[in-house]
């Protein structure tokens, strides 16, 4: 597929299929289809889960079968990886799973792919068992998942059955220069995890734009950022519902990691200064508002760095206040389309 950029941003879903306190992994995918069945009535271009191993408050470890399960109860959005982490796998494997997708759900599937483990050292020793050090392997890896999934491969003693001729776009997924460094060279399109590591965002893009080499799948560079979207009909109610981001990520930076927790009124009690100066880097570009809020901030960040796409995450606990901040980002980016215009 060659992809095109145009002068209308678009606007996708980054999905964790987080389980919330109180609840269980069946109860997020559930939740997962009604938000993908809700954000395509919205005119959003994509939904992507993305592959984690080993963390209680994510259910998307089988990404794969994940995507089955949204691309079979929605119409029209695509479906894809947010991504796949390549080195977990074989490429063979990777090419076979998204083939048997695509020829399940024609048009509708993308192939993003990342380097890091998605999990822990320990976990990934157990996923990954002698292949520890696969990560150096992962330019290699992509050039061989694109032959297997070329025409032209037809003749090789390894094939991709299904896989093999099917059109299935892939995006490199990164937070580093190194990322952008093959998703220049290859020609293919560059999603930034810039909603939990922003440091390396502008310097990385830069790199990716300077260097970009057209492809037979792009003509020139194309660049999505995902970013941290609570939207609210109020400021200060968007506020509220960010806080249960900020207990998620406080997690991760105590090392206490629990189920996405209820929102609360104030941070204050839960964390001292360090933790919330380390929540706050990392959660740089996240945006958090009431309709008019979010349209000046989008526009602002989308102006500065020139994106083609933005793909949001909202890890909110009510699944109604969760489906209507992807309402309300979907206005504010129709608004900031019509000055774009």
């Amino acid at each position: 597929m060659q992809l095109h950029t145009s002068e209308q941003l678009k606007y996708s879903v980054l999905d964790l299929a987080s389980v919330s306190e109180g609840r269980k992994p069946s109860d997020s995918f559930k939740d997962s289809l009604k938000l993908a069945q809700a954000v395509e009535q919205m005119g959003y271009e994509r939904y992507w889960l993305a592959e984690h191993h080993n963390m209680e408050s994510v259910a998307s470890s089988a990404t794969a079968v994940l995507i089955a399960h949204i691309a079979g109860g929605t119409s029209t959005i695509r479906v894809g990886s947010g991504g796949i982490m390549l080195p977990n796998h074989s490429p063979l494997i990777v090419a076979e799973q998204f083939g048997t997708l695509e020829s399940l759900f024609p048009g509708r599937i993308d192939l993003g792919l990342g380097r890091a483990p998605g999990t822990d050292q320990i976990t990934a020793r157990a996923i990954r068992g002698e292949n520890i050090h696969a990560a150096n392997n992962f330019p290699s890896d992509v050039r061989a998942l694109q032959t297997l999934f070329s025409s032209e491969n037809k003749n090789a003693q390894v094939r991709a059955i299904p896989g093999e001729g099917l059109d299935i776009p892939i995006w490199i997924l990164g937070s580093s220069p190194d990322s952008a460094r093959l998703a220049a060279g290859l020609g293919l399109p560059y999603a930034f995890a810039s909603h939990f590591a922003p440091t390396h965002f502008a310097d990385s893009i830069q790199y990716y734009r300077q260097h970009f080499k057209p492809s037979q799948y792009l003509d020139r560079p194309y660049v999505m950022a995902c970013v941290n979207v609570i939207a609210a009909d109020q400021d200060a109610e968007a506020y509220r519902l960010s806080t249960s981001l900020l207990q998620l990520f406080l997690g991760m930076v105590s090392g206490k990691r629990r189920l996405l927790q209820p929102p609360v009124d104030h941070m204050d009690s839960l964390w001292d200064i360090q933790q919330e100066y380390a929540v706050n880097q990392m959660l740089r570009f996240s945006f958090v508002g009431g309709p008019q809020k979010l349209t000046k901030m989008l526009q602002e960040f989308i102006s500065k760095y020139e994106l083609d796409e933005i793909m949001a995450t909202a890890p909110i606990y009510n699944q109604e206040a969760r489906r209507h901040s992807y309402r309300i980002l979907a206005e504010s980016i129709k608004q900031i389309n019509e000055v774009i215009i």
